[in-house]
């Protein structure tokens, strides 16, 4: 009975492998045309504008409604995010400056809305958070706003 169970595992085993041989294959892919989308933004003198948080929305929205499952629309969303964090980060990392210190709730939004390759500022206070921004050293501020209906923490920015 023991060799039935090694054997039935192996195959879904190699099948996992060659999947994630073909995501590997895929994710490069997709880095690949985020790569030739900051080059045709660079040809139209748009090279400033590599973080669209519209399109962004677009995608995560689409993947969500076409998702078939198993996976949860929050955890497809998950990862989305974070592949495009990764490509993103091959053109130039986005640069937050956020009330810190690291591990706040703070740094928990920033990471939740551009990911993990985001390159991260934390700032002793919320003057300096946006001072950051428009001496254009950050690219975008993210600060707690008390709100009595939206809970304790509201994810906002401004572009340098």
């Amino acid at each position: 009975m023991g060799d039935d169970l090694q054997e039935e595992l192996a195959v879904v085993r190699q099948q996992i492998d060659r999947l994630d041989g073909q995501l590997l294959e895929l994710l490069n892919q997709r880095a690949r045309y985020a790569q030739q989308v900051g080059e045709i933004k660079a040809r139209h003198g748009e090279a400033g504008f590599i973080y669209r948080p519209e399109r962004e929305a677009q995608v995560l929205q689409r993947i969500q409604e076409n998702n078939p499952g198993p996976l949860s629309s929050e955890s497809v969303t998950w990862f989305f995010r974070e592949v495009m964090s990764a490509c993103l980060s091959l053109e130039q990392p986005l640069g937050i400056a956020f009330l810190g210190p690291l591990g706040t709730f703070s740094e928990s939004a920033v990471t939740k809305h551009f990911g993990h390759a985001a390159r991260l500022m934390p700032q002793i206070s919320i003057d300096d958070v946006f001072r950051e921004v428009e001496a254009c050293h950050a690219d975008y501020a993210v600060v707690p706003i008390e709100n009595s209906t939206e809970g304790l923490l509201v994810v906002r920015w401004i572009c340098c």
